[in-house]
């Protein structure tokens, strides 16, 4: 990556794994973008080295005064990632709106730009899981997180952007860092301390006679396998495009449960419960990423298996946390 290097999101869960892994690299010549409001979000920046935080808001006005931070690359992580949220507005402002004026000021200055696109923008998988241009438009999400994500995709796409930049649909992550995502934590997170204190895992009915319960299957992706994936496409000759951010594989809950019980050394304790009625109809049963365009893309790494993921989550975060 040449130049200075902006990470918006910096704060949040994949930001500041992109962070930890830049320094690890020996870049600290970082300015971090984020809102850090009053939640605890603020210690996942303990420890990491940068020149500068400062908030999305002012990202765009010094844009705008002509006074912005210089970079050569831009990561933008930041957006509102919940997909239960429900003011549309927001979502098109802070995930959409604010995307297009950052795209647009790094290709007006030849920086390039890696931003999160979803697997969210996948809906219920009906056209597949495919991140060939060709099938981009035609994708039909099932929330306004997604419906949000899926604009700006479109958008790069039609204006001829996604020639120069990267986007990455990022499949379900889960790993260390996450703790302040609250509901949008991944089970593995929100169930380790109910385990070790004895208790078990509670995984939703299926209401669709093709999935037992507990059979609803997810592409979880490791947090460290997609910071890799990230700076790749960060680096300097990286290919452009849209591009799926999953292992591939396709697992179900039960086998990410049984994980977790493994990692801790206990037999199962699984318990089925019922789905909240405004999930159900917006409830995707089974995600998958189609990885051939990544691999053409020239990302050949192997993908940590669920097993080794959680394993390594559990042992060299979570368990010392607790």
């Amino acid at each position: 990556m040449k130049g200075p290097i902006i990470v918006t999101g910096a704060a949040g869960f994949i930001g500041r794994n992109v962070v930890a892994e830049l320094n690890r690299r020996g870049r600290t010549d970082l300015v971090l973008v984020d809102r850090l409001g009053s939640d605890e979000r603020w210690a996942n920046l303990v420890g990491l080295r940068f020149d500068d935080l400062i908030e999305p808001d002012e990202l765009l006005a010094r844009i705008a005064a002509g006074t912005a931070p210089a970079a050569g690359t831009v990561i933008h992580l930041g957006a509102c990632s919940a997909t239960t949220e429900r003011d549309a507005s927001f979502l098109l402002a802070n995930n959409y709106r604010y995307t297009r004026s950052l795209c647009a000021w790094c290709l007006g200055r030849a920086a390039r730009f890696v931003y999160a696109s979803s697997a969210a923008t996948y809906g219920d998988g009906a056209q597949g899981y495919s991140d060939e241009d060709a099938a981009t438009p035609g994708l039909r999400p099932l929330n306004m997180y997604g419906y949000s994500k899926h604009l700006f995709d479109c958008w790069a796409l039609a204006t001829g952007a996604l020639a120069s930049i990267a986007g990455l649909k990022y499949f379900n992550v889960y790993g260390p860092y996450e703790d302040h995502k609250g509901d949008m934590r991944s089970v593995v997170n929100k169930s380790h301390a109910r385990i070790a204190a004895g208790g078990g895992i509670e995984l939703f009915r299926s209401y669709r006679s093709d999935y037992a319960d507990g059979e609803q299957r997810r592409d979880f992706i490791y947090v460290r396998d997609v910071v890799d994936v990230t700076l790749h496409f960060a680096g300097r000759g990286a290919a452009s495009g849209l591009f799926n951010c999953g292992t591939g594989q396709a697992r179900t809950w039960l086998d990410l449960a049984r994980a977790v019980f493994a990692a801790v050394g206990q037999q199962p304790r699984i318990a089925i419960i019922d789905m909240p009625e405004p999930l159900r109809a917006k409830y995707q049963y089974f995600t998958q990423a189609d990885t051939a365009k990544l691999r053409r893309a020239g990302y050949a790494r192997p993908f940590t298996s669920l097993e080794d993921g959680v394993a390594d989550y559990v042992r060299t975060h979570l368990a010392i946390r607790a």
